[in-house]
Parts: structure tokens; sequence; C-alpha cells
């Protein structure tokens, strides 16, 4: 008994109990020998009945990667306790495998035992949260750890396809002909309502056949039919319908069964609009590619509206299935852009072409690509110079698009800006001479929200338009900040210490009340990331957006070391899938907006632990801040 007591004292965190603690403790204690080197624990197989402390020879831990190499290999001998992180995880299987050396010798303390000491004694739990919170930070610990989704928690989810209505999608609106409508009319019509399929009536309007472009081409083209011919000697059939309450699952089983390509959808006896077999499909592909086409595909505001509103449950299973924060903001952004997109092309064909050549910038998070679920507008133009004649002209027009682009994008869910950073606003919408002068301004006259408009549009980013008017302004900023200019600096830098990470004194996450709820506002605890990143961009004169493309080009230049790029890149994006499964469980689950205020009641002890260490590394970063750009300048 006294050895295995002298055994706990040496073991942290057994080490900080008492001894009347530590004898009872040794009376739950079971011996287990390995004769020969043995796999005593396989990751996500081995049912975990408790804790392991070495008391002689030695543990090998690792993970085991889709080609059963070892990764992350540890070595662990006496006084080592192994399997904390897995019971506290409530794992019933072990979080690591473990090669057992020959002639080692453990003690295993059951789970009921360690969990009571847990909950009794916080120095003793805050030891194994500390320490997997710091693991955490680290990406290929975080990438084993997270386990792998089912089929049933793939990207759109299966249960989907057997959970929604056909009322819950938009399926698109019956364009028709009378039956005697010549071929070459039902093919304007279908080109002016730029449609792929024709619905065909009767003369008591009742729908009997649908024609298409492939009906078009095999019938009529290939045949070399007379384009006189009335559409009804061309039509295919035969028609089916679905009920608008049916669910997806069904619509899908009709098509295949029919072979049918379009069904309408019936409601009250009517038919209401039709599904496509592509577009059906497309809504339950298993692939943000897949989704990102669809949207590509939509051609209504509210079609669009409608996508932007499905990406949080996209976000949602993505970070199930442990994708990369880093990866669901593209994945976000793309979606974003293209819907973005979209809006511009349809305003161009309402308001007609451009006068001049010009730029649709997104600016903010979106220039950064690291939009959210809670996003505003942040975009400006940029357009050519043009003769003096031509300017009042040239001005009103895109003051007028950049209206409308705006408009529709409030109407989808991209609301407008609070602060006015939008291309509607006759501020940001110049051409690029003026720009020019924007920014020389803001370099020279260095006054605190000179420094916050440079920070918002050096973060900017093509989204539409003319590459060599972005290309000659960049050129135009990197002659600009290689003059001297340390005031300027000082400036963007104190700019980027105006947030600190929200950590008291006494080493606890700093909240504030909002409702009946403690929270932190996750936006304000990431901001000192971005901008200390840009800080660095900005005076090794790096132009990509992205904070985390900023802060593998600074790698590279060796303004940072690949161990401080490990603590940012890690710590930015903890925070970023943190921000995002919280804004996608308010959506999703709460149904309210999503906000940037998280709950600390929602928070587990062990996340609660990785932020602290995610704090201490922002102010040690923001330090180096001072010493390195305001040292003598603003005190």
């Amino acid at each position: 008994m006294h050895s295995l007591v002298d055994l706990l004292r040496k073991t942290k965190p057994y080490d900080r109990l008492p001894d009347s603690l530590l004898y009872s403790l040794a009376e739950a204690l079971t011996k287990v020998t390995y004769s020969k080197d043995t796999l005593a624990y396989r990751q996500g197989v081995t049912e975990m009945a408790g804790v392991d402390i070495i008391s002689k020879g030695e543990y090998e831990t690792f993970f085991f990667d889709g080609s059963e190499n070892r990764r992350m290999i540890e070595r662990h001998s006496e006084a080592y306790c192994f399997g904390g992180i897995s019971v506290l995880l409530n794992r019933t299987k072990a979080l690591k495998s473990v090669m057992a050396k020959k002639g080692t010798v453990v003690y295993k303390l059951p789970s009921k035992e360690f969990l009571e000491l847990c909950n009794s004694n916080e120095d003793f739990f805050q030891f194994y949260t500390s320490d997997y919170g710091a693991r955490m930070l680290n990406d290929e610990f975080s990438h084993f750890v997270k386990a792998p989704a089912s089929f049933e928690a793939s990207y759109i989810a299966a249960e989907q396809l057997y959970s929604r209505r056909i009322d819950g999608i938009i399926y698109k609106d019956i364009v028709a002909c009378p039956l005697n409508t010549p071929i070459f009319e039902a093919a304007q019509l279908m080109a002016q309502k730029r449609v792929s399929c024709l619905f065909i009536k009767d003369t008591e309007g009742h729908i009997i056949g649908y024609a298409t472009d492939i009906t078009l081409r095999d019938k009529v083209i290939a045949a070399q039919m007379n384009p006189q011919t009335r559409i009804a000697e061309v039509m295919d059939n035969p028609i089916v319908s679905i009920s608008h309450q049916a669910y997806l699952y069904e619509a899908v089983l009709m098509m295949f069964r029919t072979k049918t390509r379009y069904l309408l959808v019936e409601k009250n006896g009517d038919y209401v609009g039709f599904l496509s077999r592509n577009r059906l499909l497309s809504e339950q592909g298993q692939s943000p590619l897949v989704f990102i086409q669809s949207v590509k595909l939509a051609e209504t505001i509210d079609e669009l509206r409608q996508k932007w509103q499905y990406v949080p449950e996209i976000i949602n299973q993505l970070l199930g299935r442990g994708v990369h924060a880093e990866i669901t903001n593209q994945v976000i952004t793309t979606i974003a852009d293209t819907i973005a997109v979209k809006v511009i092309e349809k305003v161009i064909q309402e308001v007609g072409p451009p006068p001049a050549k010009f730029v649709y910038m997104v600016t903010g998070s979106e220039g950064r690509k690291e939009q959210t679920l809670k996003t505003d507008q942040d975009n400006a133009i940029i357009y050519e110079d043009k003769a003096n004649e031509q300017r009042e002209t040239v001005r009103a027009y895109f003051l007028d698009f950049a209206t409308k682009v705006s408009d529709y994008l409030n109407d989808i869910g991209f609301v407008y800006c609070t602060g006015g950073y939008m291309a509607s606003n006759p501020d940001w919408t110049h051409s690029l001479s003026h720009w020019k002068r924007n920014y020389k301004q803001w370099i020279e006259e260095t006054v605190p929200e000179n420094a916050i408009k440079f920070s918002t549009f050096f973060d900017c980013r093509l989204l539409y338009g003319d590459q060599g008017i972005i290309d000659d302004l960049k050129i135009f900023l990197n002659e600009e900040l290689q003059k001297p200019n340390d005031r300027f600096f000082a400036y963007i830098a104190k700019n980027a210490l105006q947030y600190e990470p929200p950590l008291t004194f006494f080493n606890t996450i700093k909240t504030q009340t909002i409702g009946k709820e403690a929270v932190f506002n996750i936006k304000k605890a990431m901001t000192p990331i971005v901008d200390l990143v840009r800080v660095y961009a900005l005076k090794n004169r790096i132009y990509q957006e992205n904070t985390g493309e900023r802060l593998q080009a600074l790698v590279k230049l060796e303004v940072f070391k690949q161990a401080q790029y490990d603590e940012l890149h890690q710590s930015y994006y903890y925070l970023m899938a943190l921000r995002l499964r919280n804004q996608a469980n308010q959506i999703m689950v709460e149904k309210s907006e999503a906000d940037n205020y998280i709950r600390i009641s929602s928070l587990t002890k062990i996340e609660k632990a990785t932020l602290k260490e995610i704090f201490k590394t922002i102010n040690n970063f923001q330090t180096g801040i001072k010493m390195r750009f305001t040292n003598n300048l603003l005190g």
C-alpha cells in the first residue's frame, strides 16, 4: 500500500492531493503487467475503463493515420497517467493508441473514482483541462481528436433527403405555350424567358407535354424539321406531378422510376411550379462544390436568399466533420462571392453595360476571405479615369449601380453596413486617381480615424471587374509604403492595440451581461490577431488579403518564427471555429439571429482553459507590437 501511495505522490496531478485521499485511491488500483510489446489501446476502438498510472516500463502513445502510420509519437515512463482526457471527454473509446513495452507495469484507476476526483477537486481537474487546451492549439492533435462523421452527419446530411418537404425549397415557375405554337416561336419564348423546359397546354389550358433544349436538338435540328411545325408534334410525354407536401426522397424516387427529368408540383389542384432532376440532385449533393454550383444555377433573388439561408446548416456539418475553420471560411466566402457576382450581373442586365472599366471590391472580413454567418456589406467601387465631360455621367451610373447591388444584397441577407462602408455611399465609389489620393492622405495625415480607414481598405479584394485597376492601385500603394513614415505605422499599431483579449488579472475570462447571461464578444477577442498580423503585413508590404496567408508570407520573410506562426494560426482558427459553431447553433437551434456573443455557460471547462491559453498568446504578441512600433512615439 505504501509503495502505491508513493507512486501516486510522484504522479501529476495526484501529487496535489492529500495523503488521506491517496490512501483511499490506492485501494481502488488494480495491477496489470505486460510480458511482451502489446498494443494496449487502439484509438477509437479500445474501451476505456479508467486511467492507467505507469509504475515501471514505458507507454508509447501515438495516433494512427489513414495509412496506419504512427503520428505524434510520445514516450512516457514511471509516474505518468494515461487516459484522463479520454475519460473527461466522455469517450468510451481511447483517444490515442498505446504500445505498452515489454515489462511495463501499470495500475488502473476506474473511471468512477477518477471522475469523482475531477468533480471534487478543481486543481486536479484544471491540470487536465489546461493540458488539453494547450494541445488543442496543435492542428495535428485537434485533427485526430475530432471524430470522423458518420454518413448521417456528412455534408448536407442524408436525413435531409427524408425530412425535407418540397414546399421547403424553391421550385421554378412554369413557362408554357399553346399546342399549336410554331416550333420557332416556342424556341424564342424559351430564349426570352431563359428556361430550358417549356410546357405545352391544350385548348382547355391543361398541360399535356413539355419540350426541352434536348427536344429541339434531337427532334428538330437533327431531323431537319420545318421550324413552322407546331410544337405539339415534337413535345415529350408523359407529364408527371407530385404534391407540394411530398418529401424530397419521394421526388427523387419518382424521377428515377418514371425516367422523367421534370416533375410538376401540385398544390390545391393546380400546378404551381416544377422541379428538374439536375436541380433537385444538386440540392442533395455531398460536396460544397456541388452546392456552390447550385448557387450559380439560381436565377432569382428569392433563390439566392434561400441558398444563403441554407449555409448555416452546411457550416455546422462541415465543422462537425472536423473540417478546419480556415477551409470553412473559404466555403462561406465562395458562396457569398458567387451570390454577389450573380447580383452584379443581374444589375448590369437591368441598367445596361458600364460606361467605363471598373472594379467592385470587397473589404473587411469578406475582403480577407474570413466571412462568418453574421455578415454585413463592406464594399467599394473603383472606376477608370475618364475625360472631364464624361465624369458626371460615369459617376452617376456607378452610384446607381452600387445602390441597386446593395439593395439586392440586403434582401438576400447581407445587411447594410451600419458604418456606411459600402459602394452605395458616394464616399466609397470613385475614380482610380481619387482612390490613390485617399490612400496617400490616410498615410500622410496620420490621425486615428485615417488609420482605421486605411486598415479597412487595405483588406480589399477584387470581386468583379478589371484586374488591371486593382493592380495599378497596389503598385501605387507599394511605392507609398516604402517612404519613411514611422508615425503612420505607430498609429496603425495603436489601432491594433485598441482591443485587448478578454482576460482578467485573476486569469478568468472577462464577461459582460446581456439579459441574464454572462457573455464575451468573440469577434473582439479575435480582432487583435487580425490587426497585429495586418501591421506586420503593411510594414513588410505583403498584399495577401487573408490572415492565414499573411502569416505564411511573414514566416517566409523570417519576420515570424515557425513557432510564432503556429501559435497565432492555431489560436485564430480555434476562435473562428468556436465563433462559426456558435452562430450556426443560434440560427439552426435557437432560431435567433447570429451574433458574436458566446455564453460562458455554454463552454466546457476544457474550452475555457483553451481560450485562456489563446488570450495569453495574444497578450504576448501585443506586447511585441508595443515595443516594435509605438515605443517613444505615442507614449
